[in-house]
């Protein structure tokens, strides 16, 4: 190698020493060329990379926007499920008031019958079709046509009876009388007011007595007083209890009366007729007591309330909202109403603490603190159950309409059980009325999924399932009734007061109400005259022992001795 570079010119070793140079010059610009490549590439993939980053949060924002938008349009869905839930239920009320105001106010139903009839033509057998086939058959019968018309309606014969002759306007000179026309005809003498006086006449001694020493001679004697029920009241007991069975009864306030009295001559304050009404609460306060006593002793009991509008002091320009509770005992007919300012869980329990036995009510849910536990079965209302499935007819129709007429079923077989025994009643039921009420239940857990909880005929479904045990109870025993509807007469008449008195005018006069109440419907399920049995009570309660008061009561007190009674001045 050495030899040959020395055998080389000078000039020829400059040329390859300029031309290892050239390229290596060559191999660094390629290297820097590629150097500039690899930066540009860098440079293209870090703006890349910020293309993919901010595309990246492109679509992070795009999924959130979407993820709103979901929530939104779920959110609108609800919000329309609701308003029309709403809309659907104002509907409802908007029908209902107008039904109130302007429609039947009855609850009778009466559904397509044809609708209950589901065809099994196909799954019957040609033998069964056969005895489908409808046969006709030719009915004969005589019937016998009564000739005599029995006319008008007969007039009592309880009544008295005032004849008036008329004789003809011709001359009768030299004829005989040979019969007579009678005519009947009902009048009415308007209730007339006399002042009744009391004379007791005094006599005074005018000879010493020999039989008796002089000490215990009386020199003047007089008749006593007879007990009354105000003593030296201006009205008698007759007028007092006419007074309440007014009020109460024929639902005519106190100022209506007295305007009664003015058009007789007779001017009575208000003042004074409300404190006869007191003093008469008063009285009779001790045989309330009895009453209630009874019907806290009964092993069936019906308990409803209602409203009533009270006067109060504290609040001015506005009256107090009080209720009256009801209890009613079917099997010893006996009712009591009780005053509480409240609807609350303590309003009841004066009389249902502590209570043991069978207690019947609507769903309102107060009651269960009462019935929740062993010692008390509770018994729903059938009633209230239909009335709720009545009110959903315009909203679901044919759901309301099976359930409607399944309860009509129910219905049916205690009308065929009315006029049997208690145990008949039972058998009868647990025959025909079991396994209808068995498939109604069934049919209302599945229609309770397919239906809007919100609307009258879901609402009508939540109210019935959770009394569905209650429901059935009153087929354990022959003698508990389907419904509450007893109670609910009992307490129509309290509706009607309202409409004329408007409200108590006070708590306290709204406690003699409900005991004023208490005895008039006692005489009204013991068939008893209420105005005849108040009257007697008051003239007879002051020689009652208290332990003895409870034979006063309308269902304890003979009704002969009620219709027999005359005051002492008719004797």
């Amino acid at each position: 190698m050495e030899t040959a570079l020395k055998n080389l010119s000078k000039q020829v070793l400059v040329g390859l020493v300029l031309a290892e140079r050239d390229r290596a010059e060559n191999q660094q610009q390629e290297i820097q060329r590629t150097k500039e490549e690899i930066q540009l590439s860098r440079q293209e993939i870090q703006r890349k990379e910020r293309t993919i980053r901010q595309s990246e949060k492109t679509i992070q924002q795009s999924e959130k926007t979407i993820q709103q938008s979901e929530k939104t349009i779920l959110q609108s869905a609800k919000t329309i499920r609701q308003m029309e839930q709403e809309a659907e239920y104002l509907r409802f009320q908007l029908d209902q008031l107008k039904r109130m105001h302007f429609g039947s106010k009855r609850e009778r139903f009466e559904g397509d019958l044809n609708q209950t009839k589901i065809e099994f033509d196909e799954y019957a057998t040609e033998a069964e079709k056969q005895d489908d086939i409808p046969v006709k058959q030719t009915i004969t019968y005589q019937r016998t046509k009564s000739t005599n018309h029995t006319g008008r309606n007969r007039i009592g014969e309880h009544l008295p009876v005032i004849e008036h002759v008329i004789e003809p306007d011709q001359d009768i000179t030299g004829m005989k009388r040979i019969g007579e026309e009678r005519t009947e005809i009902l009048e009415f003498v308007p209730e007339k007011f006399f002042k009744l006086v009391l004379v007791r006449p005094k006599y005074a001694r005018v000879e010493q007595s020999e039989n008796y020493p002089e000490k215990t001679q009386k020199n003047v004697v007089i008749g006593n007083l007879p007990s009354r029920a105000i003593e030296k009241c201006l009205a008698g007991d007759r007028l007092l209890a006419a007074i309440l069975i007014h009020k109460y009864i024929d639902h005519l306030p106190l100022y209506r009366q007295q305007q009664i009295f003015k058009r007789a001559g007779i001017e009575i304050a208000p003042s004074t007729i409300d404190s006869w009404v007191a003093q008469l609460g008063d009285l009779l306060e001790l045989l309330y007591e009895k009453l209630v006593t009874e019907i806290k002793a009964q092993r069936y009991l019906q308990v409803d309330e209602t409203t009533i509008k009270v006067l109060d002091k504290d609040k001015k320009n506005k009256t107090h909202l009080g209720y009256f509770w009801v209890y009613h005992a079917p099997l010893s007919k006996l009712v009591a109403f009780d005053y509480q300012q409240g609807r609350g869980q303590d309003a009841p329990r004066g009389f249902l603490k502590g209570y043991q036995g069978t207690l019947q009510t609507d769903g309102y849910v107060v009651y269960q603190h009462y019935y929740a536990n062993e010692k008390v079965m509770h018994l729903a209302c059938w009633a209230h159950v239909r009335r709720k499935f009545e009110k959903a007819l315009q909203s679901n129709r044919s759901v309301a309409e099976h359930a409607l007429i399944e309860i009509q079923k129910l219905y049916a077989i205690e009308r065929e059980a009315k006029e049997l025994t208690a145990e008949q009643r039972k058998a009868l039921r647990l025959e025909k009325a079991l396994s209808i009420i068995n498939d109604l239940g069934r049919w209302l857990y599945t229609q309770r999924q397919q239906v809007l909880p919100q609307s009258p005929i879901g609402q009508a479904i939540e109210y019935t399932i959770p009394l569905w045990e209650s429901l059935q109870n009153y087929l354990k025993d022959g003698s508990l009734h389907i419904d509450n509807n007893l109670i609910e007469n009992t307490i129509r008449p309290v509706a009607l007061g309202r409409k004329n008195y408007l409200f108590a005018g006070s708590h306290q006069g709204a406690k003699r109400s409900a005991m004023f109440y208490s005895f008039f419907a006692c005489c009204k399920v013991n068939n008893i005259h209420p105005q005849k049995w108040l009257e007697y009570v008051l003239a007879h309660i002051a020689d009652y022992k208290v332990n003895q008061l409870h034979k006063l009561l309308p269902n304890n007190i003979d009704p002969a001795i009620i219709e027999n009674h005359k005051h002492f001045w008719e004797l």
